[in-house]
């Protein structure tokens, strides 16, 4: 099996060399060729390990790491329930992404550059999830940031791309002190950071302790997957390319943080509050994050912030202890998610990359592969049966009523609602509202083939993967714990029929706003402060700027200008000076002159019989 867990892991690391190599060479196709065809195949290496997977898992060690005193770290992998499906996952995402943006970036000039850091993405993203330890979770989770920070500001030369590649990179690295600070107490604790011998001594350990550490990985995690108050970088990472956006979106970055809390499952297991906290933010975070989706304009906004909004269904999941119901709806998450954003890819083509939906409408008749897909991915994040978000999201609020977290359930409940609405409300604005686009200058048309090519298996799955739930529960409950439910069955059919309910309402709703008076919001709900309030963010970016920004920079300008020009470098400065007229004075001695040399040993030889007579004294 070492192989194959080589091939999964290397091939996208290959594929990046590759690219590199050429990555100051003009464009040319055969590099995303090759690329792609190296992710596909490291996806099918992951689809083997998929099918003969047994009740032990497959490890590797591929050489001795770090070794120091009693520290002693492999550079080690393991292949078990959990990690395969978060490779699988990776790598059908990550395959339709590559061989969709071999068609998105045909036009652009750093088209092999796009491809290495893309590769090199997914190469960072496996080393997390395959890692037999903290250390190189550790390693992955940063590979990953790196590699975000240049996909998001590919365009570096745009001021917004490189603004949001420096948010989301510093406001990551916040988070990753809170876990890096965590790996430490870990390795003071156990003595290692093996998983498997940190996760077999947790039942024993200190109870202050482990809450200790579930919340310092947990603020790791607040990060990687945006959760409130580390939240405002995920959608200004919008400014990437959108195959970029498909990727750090669905299966890879954001969904980080969600696998760290599910790997650590045995940690918090033993800490209930901190698990409640995590479900109980991530409630807030699916209402917080459906709101300011509910009024936006933007088209990848949108689709960003109903990530956001997932993303806290998840951890409702996670935090309550139903570790294969969170993953479960990751997985299927991924392939609608992706799904959307590549569809959005074409939108943004067609509409010479104007992101307003305002500013489209009608263009169902000259995208109709690209519109019915993206229905698809609505339909399933949407929650309606038999699409693959129903079986996923409604186990989440089914966990919520059984836990008698009534308050998470109504959270959840209402952003049910909200999720259907802000979904169709895309859909019925952009495919079936009246045109809005100037048919003089913009001729909407279809995506390159390949790209439409690379859409279809994810389509397949947005309606498919959810029927697999037994079987995938059967499959990661032999390693992640059982969750049980107490609810009857009657209440199980009326919890179902209520969020089918309210999910179809919201897309009625949307139908009727934005279809039959084709107006939408209001003129009057428009000016009104609430929507203002959504619109603006919550005005959060505003307060990080005037709070924590401004008074920085404020601190980093009185540094540079006081301490650093006046008081430090003026010091160097002097002694520079002095030192170099010094040296020029003194230059005058070397004048070559017999008379003169002579004079000036006379006058030394004097000194020194001086300061003879004077330690004599």
């Amino acid at each position: 099996m070492a192989i194959y867990i080589y091939t999964a892991l290397f091939a996208p690391l290959l594929g990046a060399l590759f690219a590199a190599f050429y990555a100051m060479k003009p464009k040319n196709i055969i590099t995303g060729v090759v690329n792609s065809a190296l992710i596909a195949l490291s996806t099918a290496a992951s689809i083997v390990l998929l099918c003969v997977m047994g009740e032990e898992a497959f490890s590797v060690k591929l050489t001795d790491w770090i070794s120091v005193g009693d520290l002693s770290i492999p550079f080690g992998f393991v292949v078990d329930r959990v990690s395969v499906i978060m490779m699988v996952t990776v790598g059908v995402v990550s395959t339709a992404v590559h061989i969709y943006s071999i068609g998105y970036m045909a036009h652009d000039r750093s088209f092999n550059r796009f491809f290495s850091y893309l590769s090199a993405f997914v190469f960072s993203m496996l080393v997390l999830v395959m890692s037999d330890n903290f250390a190189g979770l550790f390693i992955g989770w940063e590979g990953v940031g790196l590699c975000s920070w240049m996909l998001i500001g590919f365009w570096y030369e745009r001021d917004s791309a490189s603004w949001a590649a420096n948010e989301a990179f510093i406001m990551n690295r916040i988070a990753d002190l809170g876990m890096l600070l965590g790996i430490f107490v870990i390795y003071w604790q156990f003595g290692t950071l093996q998983y498997e011998a940190v996760f077999a001594a947790a039942s024993s350990t200190d109870t202050m302790v482990l809450t200790l550490i579930g919340i310092l990985l947990f603020i790791g995690a607040m990060g990687k997957s945006a959760q409130f108050p580390l939240h405002t970088w995920l959608a200004d990472a919008m400014e990437g390319p959108t195959p970029v956006s498909a990727l750090i979106h669905a299966a890879t970055m954001v969904t980080a943080g969600v696998y760290l809390v599910i790997r650590a499952n045995p940690i918090y297991l033993n800490i209930p509050d901190v698990g409640f906290f995590i479900a109980s933010l991530g409630a807030f975070v699916a209402v917080f994050a459906a709101l300011m989706a509910l009024v936006n304009n933007d088209l990848k906004r949108i689709i960003a912030y109903s990530t956001l909004s997932q993303l806290g269904y998840m951890f409702v999941a996670a935090g309550l202890g139903a570790y294969w119901i969170a993953l479960f709806h990751l997985v299927t998450h991924a392939y609608f998610k992706s799904l959307l954003f590549l569809g959005a890819g074409n939108v943004m083509h067609a509409m010479h990359e104007d992101l307003n939906i305002k500013n489209m409408g009608s263009l169902f008749k000259s995208l109709k592969i690209t519109a019915l897909l993206m229905i698809i991915a609505s339909v399933a994040l949407a929650g309606i049966y038999p699409f693959a978000g129903f079986f996923s999201k409604d186990k989440i609020l089914e966990v919520a009523l059984n836990e008698n977290a009534y308050i998470l359930y109504s959270a959840l409940w209402a952003g049910a609602g909200l999720t259907a609405f802000y979904s169709f409300r895309l859909i019925f604005v952009v495919f079936f509202g009246q045109s809005s686009w100037d048919k003089n200058h913009i001729h909407p048309h279809e995506a390159a083939k390949s790209s439409i090519f690379a859409m279809l298996p994810l389509g397949v799955l947005a309606v498919i993967a959810g029927l697999f739930e037994q079987l995938f529960e059967e499959f990661v409950t032999a390693l992640l714990p059982q969750y049980a439910f107490g609810i009857a069955h009657d209440t199980v059919v009326l919890m179902i029929a209520s969020t089918l309910g309210i999910a179809v309402f919201g897309i009625s709703f949307a139908f009727y706003m934005y279809v039959i008076k084709d107006e939408g919001f209001p003129k009057w709900i428009e000016k009104s402060a609430i929507y203002k309030f959504l619109f603006n963010q919550y005005y959060i970016p505003q307060l990080y700027q005037s709070y924590i920004v401004r008074p920085f920079e404020a601190v980093a300008q009185f540094s540079w200008k006081k301490l650093d020009e006046k008081l430090i470098d003026a010091s160097v400065d002097l002694i520079a000076r002095a030192l170099h007229q010094g040296g020029d004075k003194a230059r005058r001695m070397q004048s070559g002159n017999l008379s003169a040399m002579l004079r000036w040993m006379v006058f030394g030889l004097g000194v020194l019989l001086l300061i003879a007579l004077f330690y004599e004294s």
